[in-house]
């Protein structure tokens, strides 16, 4: 069975076989989770993360918590232009709120199909669209947010003294990275390129709210030294958790910054920190979308039923 099939299945009868394979890839996931950890606080004291969450400005830390979700906005905003290019024109409310609720399975559904195979699921079945269109859209919108992730990476590597490279070289491999994306979204496909360079800025800003979000945490901290470490260590911990080996990409993000600390300037604490606090903001985020699941009325206010989708030419 293809993940698409999978997902426009998600509420079908499993079998005896299905279910095994969901808990035994959610069991897998924790367990990866807690090896990772396990680890992580070998070398860098529990006692001294606790601290620092313990000894917190509270107010940057609510700062830091507004700006993910100023950037969960921005992100399902950014959702809908992918919707339009295959001509599934939702209501901005219905889409947020799909995004939430989105963002809530994706947490407590680590084996399972999550948030992504929600939403193809409910709009397949309510604008009768194929299922691959919205797995695509979803998809692209995926994509737009790595891109995003690239350049901003390329910008903070001029800033770190410690990474010996002409700007020229990272910056060459992502323009000629970004036009082969292009090349090929646009010559297969194309019905996603409607509003492409739209979603793609549009995924800008959603990454960077996520980065000022890390820069209140550091300010939280008191902290004076150089931000750039931190926020390219952030980065690069977002595109390892790609890879859904973990329980919301716990453990990934705290043994990537662990590495970088032997190369970058990071206080090791800190380090463990900054992805630790981060994933808590993301889960308080997405705790707000279990309302939908308590009401799954209110999910559907604003969702015209009746409207059917334009199908498009490629």
């Amino acid at each position: 069975m293809t993940e698409i099939e999978e997902t426009v299945e998600y509420h079908e009868p499993k079998t005896l076989k299905d279910k095994l394979w969901t808990a035994t890839k959610t069991i897998l996931k924790i367990a990866v989770t807690v090896v990772l950890l396990y680890f992580v606080f070998r070398k860098v004291p529990f006692a001294d993360v606790k601290y620092r969450l313990l000894h917190a400005n509270y107010w940057w830390m609510l700062a830091a918590l507004i700006s993910f979700f100023i950037s969960m906005i921005v992100s399902s905003w950014r959702l809908i232009s992918f919707f339009k290019s295959i001509g599934l024109k939702l209501n901005p409310k219905f889409n947020f709120r799909l995004y939430l609720l989105g963002l809530f399975y994706n947490f407590i559904l680590p084996g399972g199909i999550g948030g992504d195979g929600y939403k193809i699921y409910l709009l397949h079945k309510n604008y009768n669209l194929p299922a691959k269109k919205v797995f695509w859209a979803i998809m692209f919108d995926r994509l737009s947010g790595l891109w995003a992730i690239g350049l901003i990476t390329v910008g903070l590597i001029f800033l770190i003294p410690q990474i010996d490279i002409h700007i020229g070289i990272p910056l060459g491999i992502f323009a000629a990275a970004s036009a082969i994306y292009y090349f090929v979204a646009y010559k297969f496909f194309r019905e996603y390129t409607r509003y492409f360079f739209e979603a793609h800025l549009k995924a800008i800003f959603v990454q960077g709210f996520q980065v000022i979000a890390i820069v209140f945490v550091l300010i939280g901290q008191d902290f004076t030294g150089k931000f750039s470490p931190y926020l390219l260590s952030f980065l690069i911990s977002a595109l390892a958790t790609i890879i859904p080996i973990s329980v919301g990409g716990a453990g990934i993000r705290e043994t990537v910054f662990t590495y970088l600390t032997k190369w970058f300037p990071m206080e090791k604490s800190l380090a463990v920190f900054l992805p630790g606090t981060f994933y808590i903001i993301s889960l308080i985020v997405a705790l707000l979308g279990i309302y939908y699941v308590i009401r799954p009325k209110r999910l559907e206010d604003g969702l015209p039923k009746s409207e059917k989708p334009t199908e498009t030419n490629a």
